[in-house]
């Protein structure tokens, strides 16, 4: 057979297309946010476990940050604790943290590792209990102009990343469940996941900040129009923060405030595809919806009109 018709060349052609983009991201460190259904759907599980990885061998150092919604509602019900939702945040019990806590590095972060170890010994998970990565304090959101306590539901007041950076210097993935000490009070808080994604990437000065959803990015007109928005500044974004649905606020607001804290990309992608990490960070087109830090905040260099997967 002809090199010309060899039917690997069209893989050839996929790899030399990735180039610019590996060269690009190489010893960078990128932060996803994993959560929605590909949290839940096995297939969707093993192809976010093999992009995670191939991101580690193509040069990149990927850290994972969870969530676990739909597992831990599901075992809130299983002992018979109600799931109660105020200003978009779970109501989070003594009880419920107990929950929780177990479901997130006992259950979702184990199954995550062990999805990333089948590919090496590279995944290590960890809670932001440990080594102090996260600390919070007690997050009284405001309804109707009045704080309200909704138990230990963490606000994020300090991120320690010496943990993390060990692990990345030593080649490992680190996989970090949403979960806080106590700045001043003992208790152990539930961070929202999309915050904790954002304030690891700021305080690791990563290259980019991935937040997989349910949605295939942030839409220009939902819902009368599904025409999604391919790239926005932090500018235009937050002026759009206040029409958007409660679900894409915290992943927004997360966006928003990494690229207003030196990374350089924040990206919603959509965690229904297939590979979609691999696809936004590789190719020319990009899928959903990538933000921007503002031109004036780039003058050092931090943003250009092709920067990440975009042409």
């Amino acid at each position: 057979m002809s090199a010309r018709k060899h039917t690997a060349l069209p893989k050839a052609q996929i790899l030399i297309e990735a180039l610019p983009w590996l060269t690009r991201h190489h010893g960078r460190t990128v932060v996803i946010k994993f959560g929605g259904n590909a949290m839940v759907d096995e297939d969707l599980k093993a192809a976010f476990a093999q992009d995670v990885v191939f991101l580690r061998h193509a040069g990149l150092k990927p850290v994972v940050v969870h969530g676990g919604g739909p597992q831990i509602s599901a075992q809130l019900d299983k002992q018979g604790l109600v799931s109660e939702f105020k200003a978009g945040l779970r109501v989070t019990t003594p009880e419920a943290m107990d929950v929780v806590r177990m479901v997130l590095a006992g259950q979702v972060q184990r199954e995550l590792v062990n999805l990333l170890n089948q590919h090496g010994p590279l995944a290590v998970g960890l809670t932001g209990e440990d080594a102090h990565t996260i600390s919070a304090t007690r997050h009284r959101p405001m309804i109707d102009g009045e704080a309200v306590d909704i138990g230990r539901v963490g606000q994020i007041t300090e991120i320690d990343t010496g943990a993390i950076r060990a692990l990345l210097d030593d080649g490992r993935i680190p996989v970090v469940s949403s979960i806080a000490r106590s700045a001043d009070d003992g208790h152990i808080y539930n961070v929202n996941a999309d915050t904790a994604a954002a304030a690891l990437a700021a305080a690791l000065g990563a290259e980019t900040l991935m937040v997989l959803t349910d949605v295939e990015g942030l839409y220009e007109d939902w819902p009368n129009s599904d025409e999604v928005i391919s790239r926005l500044t932090a500018g235009e974004l937050e002026k759009l923060l206040p029409e958007l649905s409660s679900g894409m606020v915290p992943k927004m607001e997360g966006c928003l405030y990494a690229v207003r804290n030196g990374v350089r990309t924040a990206r919603v992608i959509d965690g229904r595809v297939q590979h979609s990490i691999l696809l936004e960070i590789f190719t020319d087109e990009g899928i959903g919806t990538m933000v921007v830090p503002d031109p004036v905040d780039a003058a050092d260099g931090g943003t250009s009109e092709n920067e990440g997967g975009r042409a």
